[in-house]
């Protein structure tokens, strides 16, 4: 098992482009195989990968707004991250509340991922807790959109919605890009074994469906990022 770190966990150190290439060694310290980036400071794609390679880190994925995957957006943030190297390229969050919504994040994601498959890549979603919410004849966000695209569960999330993480990765096992692994309490994110997130039974469903990667993320980290993330490595270390 390889863990990944979405970069929104330690934003707080990241101010300017230097504090982002000096992050990637401080989370290789920890011990992490790899990244998910959330922004890139403005440091083009060669810098970055020729960054990530010298430390060894894996570029897992990346959040981006979904007009990146519009337009004359689309060509440039596919040549960017073949650049950068990654399988997956996706967004953290898109207008889902109404089923038309829905239907339209699936249709530009899916219409990207028609392009980015040609060269060996996939789009995929990032879910909150709304996605799991019925918008239309049974179906939630989660469905129409996974229609076109591959999925990054977000489990503390998913988690807040009712769900158990372990039959819902085992029942999208085909749709499942990456998960996101993330501890809370009240709808408020935590490092991992601190908050009330049923960990266990993610970690039953991740060896299910045999993932090659497992990201922690953590929204609101206490103290700060680096020492939040450290902690949350420690129990992934210890439970996997």
């Amino acid at each position: 098992m390889k863990f990944a770190v979405q970069l929104y966990s330690v934003r707080d150190h990241i101010e300017n482009g230097n504090d982002l290439l000096e992050i990637l060694g401080k989370v290789k310290e920890i011990g992490f195989d790899g990244v998910e980036f959330a922004g890139y400071q403005g440091i083009s794609a060669e810098v970055l990968k020729n960054k990530c390679d010298e430390l060894g880190l894996t570029i897992v994925g990346t959040h981006l707004g979904l007009d990146a995957f519009e337009g004359d957006n689309l060509n440039k943030t596919l040549e960017f991250h073949k650049t950068l190297g990654t399988k997956y390229l996706g967004v953290g969050g898109a207008p889902h509340s109404t089923f038309e919504e829905a239907k339209n994040t699936a249709d530009v994601l899916g219409n990207a991922n028609k392009e980015a498959e040609k060269i060996g890549m996939n789009t995929y979603y990032h879910n909150h807790t709304e996605e799991f919410a019925d918008l239309k004849d049974g179906k939630t966000a989660m469905d129409i959109i996974g229609e076109q695209c591959k999925l990054e569960v977000d489990t503390y999330w998913s988690f807040c919605a009712g769900i158990k993480n372990s039959e819902y990765l085992v029942e999208k096992k085909d749709k499942i890009a990456l998960i996101h692994i993330k501890d809370g309490k009240d709808h408020k994110p935590m490092a991992l074994g601190e908050g009330e997130n049923d960990l266990l039974d993610v970690v039953k469903g991740v060896k299910a469906i045999g993932l090659d990667w497992v990201i922690l993320e953590n929204d609101d980290p206490v103290p700060t990022g680096l020492e939040d993330i450290t902690r949350s490595y420690k129990w992934l270390k210890e439970n996997f």
